[in-house]
């Protein structure tokens, strides 16, 4: 559980580092710098914290960045294999995938105003998480894809299909997700996938500029107001198909590991 202080840091294991600094949480990817993918230990640790905000009024604001070159390279592919390989059945590869689909659903609900802050390459299941939050500030150097479809997978990661769809746009997002394009900053702002582009020398400063404000506002309006625009935002949503994401992943990987039905034939 976090602590209250001024400035803690608070590494939980080895796949998310925290610091608090009074009513905002950093919440920071890759904090060995070792490896820029959403693995399973990275899941549990960020559903664990978000969890655990609950206990945590005082925390108004969460930023989520990563101390690795790039923000994210999106889900472990190799994980998504070797749970196939240990489990056939594909049950082992759901738990991971309904991970996925707890934490996106977490963040997307917690009552502090989540911000993420983007540098590098922000891939696949790394944007779906951004895409959650509420606030997006991009380095003017990021660079933004959706490759599933380029590697043979469903878009299937947290329910983000839906999220992406309401954000940006049902045309723009079909286009980019069909072509698997590699699309720029500026690009991803116009889209509305994120709020604002800064040279990543003032992309703290940029995101500094939102917290400032939001932690001096009053706290109930401030969760009121998050919870109604999430409302309407869902009410878009009614027919999102977010929870059948990790039987459709099952499904694609097993058929193309040749477990599946057509494997007989």
């Amino acid at each position: 559980m976090i602590e209250t202080g001024s400035i803690l840091s608070a590494p939980r294991g080895e796949a998310v580092a925290v610091e608090q600094d009074g009513p905002v949480l950093h919440v920071r990817l890759n904090p060995l710098r070792l490896d820029d993918t959403l693995g399973v230990a990275v899941l549990d640790e960020l559903i664990a914290l978000l969890d655990d905000l609950h206990q945590r009024p005082d925390i108004r604001v969460l930023v989520l960045s990563s101390l690795g070159e790039d923000f994210c390279l999106g889900a472990d592919r190799a994980e998504y294999q070797e749970a196939l390989a240990v489990d056939p059945t594909g049950a082992a590869l759901r738990r991971i995938a309904d991970k996925a689909h707890r934490l996106c659903q977490a963040l997307e609900t917690t009552h502090a105003v989540t911000i993420a802050r983007l540098h590098g390459r922000v891939i696949g299941a790394g944007l779906a998480l951004a895409s959650f939050c509420d606030l997006r500030a991009a380095a003017d150097t990021s660079r933004f894809r959706m490759p599933e479809v380029g590697l043979g997978l469903p878009p299937a990661w947290g329910g983000a299909m839906g999220r992406l769809v309401a954000e940006a746009g049902v045309a723009r997002i079909r286009e980019l997700m069909l072509t698997c394009d590699v699309f720029d900053a500026p690009t991803a702002h116009r889209l509305g996938l994120v709020h604002k582009v800064a040279p990543l020398d003032d992309l703290d400063r940029t995101v500094a500029a939102w917290t400032r404000p939001l932690v001096r506002r009053q706290p109930e309006a401030l969760v009121l107001t998050k919870r109604m625009l999430a409302g309407f935002a869902r009410a878009d949503r009614t027919a999102d198909v977010g929870l059948l994401d990790s039987h459709l992943l099952v499904a694609q990987l097993n058929q193309s590991a040749g477990h599946g039905p057509t494997a007989a034939r």
